[in-house]
């Protein structure tokens, strides 16, 4: 059997469908937003914020006007716990491990400086647990660099 790579929770996304809206919440916590931005194809945006050395948290709302995956999970649940990040060092051997132990991955992309996947929440848990990979380029390519890392470091 593959071992599965090294990995570590790298941030909790919440969905919201406000990012200013909710986002007093955290600033009250003590979290400091570092990074916010706009999916590729302008249907959500997601803002990172930091709370310690370790602790990272994911706000994400849909575009105005847009329909999306987000949007459909806030019409069903409503605000809240989105998605379960965890940071894997090689995405493909993480992927190759997990379906052999049985686990299938629903979806797999790859882009300019990351690569990501997802296992359904269908599962004993009830989350959707998303598997990203940072490549080169990434931290260099974001205003906020390398404090997009836990501990200012990727795996």
């Amino acid at each position: 059997m593959a071992d599965l790579p090294a990995m570590r929770v790298d941030h909790v996304g919440i969905a919201v469908d406000s990012i200013e809206d909710a986002e007093s919440i955290l600033f009250a916590l003590g979290c400091e937003k570092i990074h916010e931005e706009r999916s590729e194809y302008a249907e959500f945006a997601w803002a990172t914020y930091v709370l310690g050395d370790a602790s990272r948290l994911e706000l994400i709302a849909p575009a105005d006007g847009s329909e999306s995956f987000l949007t459909a999970f806030l019409e069903e649940n409503g605000p809240g716990l989105h998605h379960v990040t965890l940071e894997v060092a090689n995405l493909e051997a993480a992927i190759e491990a997990l379906s052999e132990h049985g686990v299938s991955v629903v979806d797999h992309a790859e882009f300019d400086h990351w690569g990501e996947a997802f296992l359904s929440p269908e599962n004993a848990t009830g989350v959707l647990f998303q598997l990203m990979e940072y490549d080169d380029g990434y931290a260099e390519s974001r205003d906020a660099g390398k404090r997009l890392f836990v501990r200012g470091e990727r795996l």
